[in-house]
């Protein structure tokens, strides 16, 4: 974050929030107040979108439960698509790109998964957190013996991994390896993700807000990744969750409560339905205030 001083806007027309580990509880549920939440975004005229790191087709129950008419942002981005999930933009990897991809993740023993166009492709069922993610999305993957013939429809390639230190260190050494050909992230501790350099929750945000007629200045962005941290340095009001990481938090305006804790419908409730936000301080030692 800059050692800029800033302030936090005080007129808030949208809200656009990151998903998993945001918006929805570590079961992936998504809560009776969190529903609320949206609803009262939507009665008082604030537009509501999404951006996540997930595939298009993991957005449906979403768009389906909540009622959301804005175009929505997945691969972190990539993909710009409308409702309906009839893509408006979208950014892939170039093959070359994302060989060398795997071929790194490979070398740091994590699970590889590829997205290409409507497929979740994996090498094995079986691999760490691929039931996890199926849930998560709503659909299965499909065994391939070789990602060669896919990589020309690449949107994501995930490194997944249960050594969350090591897959920490593997994000610097592919975000320097890839520099200028990629985006690359942790999207959640067990998920390393590598994206088109256009394809970062920044460029998403620019993107909405270009589709919705709404100033930067005028959004407010919630999130818990280090992957949405590109979107806080955009947005007119930047809002942590509890259970985000420390240099996430030091990157937010606020700090809301944790998603298990419905933190997501808390900071709708008070900073931007409430005003709170407009006796903002950072507390001691932290750059953003705190619930």
């Amino acid at each position: 974050m800059s050692d800029a001083p800033r302030t936090p806007s005080l007129k808030i027309s949208a809200v656009v929030t990151d998903v998993d580990g945001t918006l929805v509880t570590n079961e992936k549920v998504l809560t009776a107040r969190a529903k609320e939440a949206v609803a009262k975004l939507h009665a008082a005229g604030i537009g509501f979108a999404i951006v996540s790191s997930r595939p298009p087709l993991g957005l449906r129950m979403l768009i389906e439960q909540l009622g959301i008419t804005t175009p929505v942002g997945a691969f972190n981005g990539g993909v710009i698509a409308t409702p309906a999930l009839a893509r408006i933009s979208e950014h892939l990897l170039t093959p070359e790109v994302a060989e060398r991809a795997i071929a790194m993740l490979d070398a740091q023993d994590a699970d590889v998964w590829v997205f290409s166009g409507q497929d979740w492709l994996v090498r094995q069922s079986t691999g760490p957190y691929v039931a996890r993610e199926q849930r998560t999305v709503g659909f299965p993957p499909t065994v391939v013996d070789d990602f060669g013939p896919f990589l020309h429809t690449v949107g994501k390639i995930v490194g997944a991994s249960a050594d969350f230190e090591r897959l920490a260190r593997c994000e610097g050494e592919v975000q320097t390896a890839l520099a200028g050909q990629a985006t690359v992230a942790l999207s959640q501790p067990y998920y390393l993700d590598v994206t088109h350099p256009l394809a970062n929750k920044g460029d998403a945000l620019s993107a909405m807000a270009k589709l919705l007629a709404i100033p930067l200045a005028e959004i407010a962005v919630i999130g818990d990744g280090r992957n949405d941290v590109a979107m806080f340095r955009r947005a007119g009001l930047s809002i942590a969750m509890g259970n985000a990481g420390p240099e996430v938090k030091q990157a937010a305006d606020l700090v809301t409560g944790s998603n298990g804790d419905d933190g997501f419908a808390q900071a709708v409730d008070i900073f931007i339905l409430g005003g709170e936000r407009r006796s903002w301080q950072p507390a001691v030692g932290q750059a953003g205030a705190t619930l």
